[in-house]
Parts: C-alpha cells; structure tokens; sequence
C-alpha cells in the first residue's frame, strides 16, 4: 500500500485518527485524496464534520491540513472528544499540538 487513512465516528462528528502516506510515495498527492476520499465518504453518511489533532510547529502537518480546509480551533471551539484527545497526547509527552475540523 502506498498509505491509509482511518476515522472514528462519535455521533455526528468524526475523527481522522490516522493518516500516512509511504515516504517512497510523497508529495504526489495520495494523502489529500486519502483525507478527501474519508471526508467524501462521511459527508455521503451525513456526518457533520471531520477532526482531527496535530502538530502545529511543523511544517507539513497543519498548514497540510489548512490547505484542504480545516480550520484551527480555539480552546473555546473543542468538543468534550477533542480536548480529552489533545489531554491524552499531552500526557503522553506529545507538546505543540492542536485541533482542526473540516465542516462536511
């Protein structure tokens, strides 16, 4: 395989859990199908929106994201799902992290 991607679902929100493409693969466009194929399929299932957290100081994480239209979240913005994530990432020593959703 040349990557995968897997979402969870929890009500009417989903979250992209995990998305990697094969380095031998890179920048020719299988992660942005990859995500668009998971949120074209979620939108077909009548979910509301895609989140997903990553790392916000590297360069290839967010601004990826940002560039198929996820939008950053503030603190104020998290679900109850979102922030128990970005809680178990922190505790598990993972720093510099964010949420982003894509409304579907």
């Amino acid at each position: 395989p040349a990557g995968f991607a897997l979402a969870s679902v929890l009500g009417q929100h989903a979250c992209l859990d995990e998305m990697d493409v094969h380095p031998a693969h890179a920048r020719r466009g299988f992660g942005r199908a990859l995500v668009r194929a998971v949120a074209d399929g979620l939108r077909r299932q009548g979910l509301q929106s895609l989140n997903l957290t990553t790392f916000s100081h590297l360069p290839w994480n967010a601004p990826f994201y940002a560039s198929l239209g996820f939008c950053h979240l503030d603190e104020a913005d998290l679900s109850p799902a979102l922030r128990a994530a970005l809680e178990r990432e922190a505790a598990l020593g993972l720093r510099q992290r964010i949420a982003m959703r894509l409304a579907l």
